[in-house]
């Protein structure tokens, strides 16, 4: 496996529906619906994933974690990041940053990024100041911007080594 340094990106997209609690970045977020998804549908934690199995090619979270298998139902997204950072760190490589973009035209998460660069950074054992998290809405186009679809993009770097 060559390199220092290596870059992922990653992404994710479910459909909001009622009856299911909003996570987003390991967070709760008090909203009328949620994300479904076989999982606890956290589209952020999701991209990160991705974004980190990319960096160290790896596959993707599906590979990982697939929705056929019945112990994913309505796990928490939380447990399967922790599980690629132990992967990353198998295959010789730590985080070095994480960047996410959440598109979503409501609710208001501006309140909520702090707590979920927290919650992220404890999962991924690096600083709250190696993790951004930032929101745009989509002016109403599409289904993001009709409300019934949260997305996230997730950009990550990771260091391979001995410190």
């Amino acid at each position: 496996m060559s390199g220092g340094v290596r870059i992922g990106q990653g992404f994710d997209i479910h459909r909001l529906v009622a009856g299911r609690p909003l996570r987003l970045g390991g967070v709760e977020i008090p909203f009328e619906r949620g994300l479904l998804g076989h999982s606890d549908g956290d589209a952020v934690l999701h991209a990160v994933c991705d974004a980190l199995l990319g960096a160290i090619a790896a596959g993707d979270i599906g590979t990982h974690f697939p929705d056929s298998e019945p112990r994913y139902h309505g796990a928490d997204s939380a447990v399967l990041l922790a599980e690629v950072t132990r992967l990353l760190g198998e295959r010789g490589y730590a985080v070095g940053n994480v960047d996410v973009n959440v598109l979503a035209e409501q609710p208001r998460l501006a309140p909520h990024f702090a707590a979920m660069r927290q919650r992220i950074a404890a999962v991924l054992g690096v600083p709250v100041d190696a993790v951004s998290v930032k929101a745009r809405t989509l002016e109403g186009l599409g289904e993001i911007g009709r409300g019934e679809a949260i997305a996230a993009l997730a950009v990550c770097t990771v260091v391979r080594g001995d410190g």
